[in-house]
């Protein structure tokens, strides 16, 4: 494991960019007071370095386990979609808005395509929020009962309607964030950007490959083994 103590707040962002969200979580400055070490930024807040390690060590070591997704079963497939996908955006989501609302606000006159970046994710998430909310209401408790063989009758495009609209959410999704990689260049940081910025451009990256992955599981695994019940 790192030697997180001995690093800056700077330092260890740019090394696991999902820092960012501990950081905030407790108040810790990694852009402005940045070059703090660890220590000194706790000690500072009043909070146990050793309580920040684990959670750094935690989210490090991540889950790279290859998901045998073809043979999951749709029910299987809709738990693994809440756990890793839809609770990704409702966590991770908002402090990413932060960030780049900051970084719109701070330095729009400098970057002003920031400030349109931002607007852009601001109606990208209330678009998946708004998405994943009617999938978990409606749509994948349909599939689930369908796969169960409940009994009942089943009016036409029980599955097929919302499926539908389900799939046109996800084009819109895809449009909004297409349009984000080509205002930051594939999400590059200018030479001069702070750490908020640059933490905000690597965030972005892995936003859109989760939500590339989501989308994928969804309209090319799930949806066709619903369709087919």
């Amino acid at each position: 494991m790192n030697n997180y103590s001995e690093q800056t707040l700077g330092q260890i962002v740019t090394q696991q960019h999902k820092a960012a969200f501990i950081f905030e979580k407790y108040n810790l400055d990694f852009c402005c007071k940045g070059k703090r070490s660890l220590v000194a930024a706790c000690s500072e807040k009043g909070i146990p370095v050793e309580n920040i390690i684990d959670e750094l060590n935690t989210q490090a070591v991540g889950n790279t386990e290859n998901m045998p997704f073809q043979k999951m079963s749709a029910t299987e497939l809709i738990a693994y979609i809440l756990e890793y996908h839809h609770f990704y955006v409702k966590e991770y989501g908002p402090t990413i808005k932060q960030h780049l609302d900051k970084v719109a606000f701070k330095h729009g006159e400098r970057f002003p395509w920031m400030t349109e970046v931002a607007t852009d994710y601001t109606a990208l998430l209330n678009e998946l929020l708004l998405h994943m909310q009617k999938e978990e209401i409606m749509l994948f408790p349909r599939i689930e009962r369908m796969e169960k063989n409940e009994k009942g009758t089943y009016p036409p495009n029980f599955i097929a309607a919302p499926i539908g609209v389900m799939e046109a959410d996800h084009e819109v999704a895809g449009q909004y964030m297409e349009h984000i990689k080509e205002l930051t260049n594939n999400y590059t940081s200018p030479e001069t950007a702070c750490n908020t910025f640059r933490v905000s451009m690597l965030e972005l990256k892995e936003f859109e490959e989760n939500l590339h992955q989501h989308v994928h599981l969804e309209n090319n695994i799930l949806f066709p083994k619903a369709l087919a019940f």
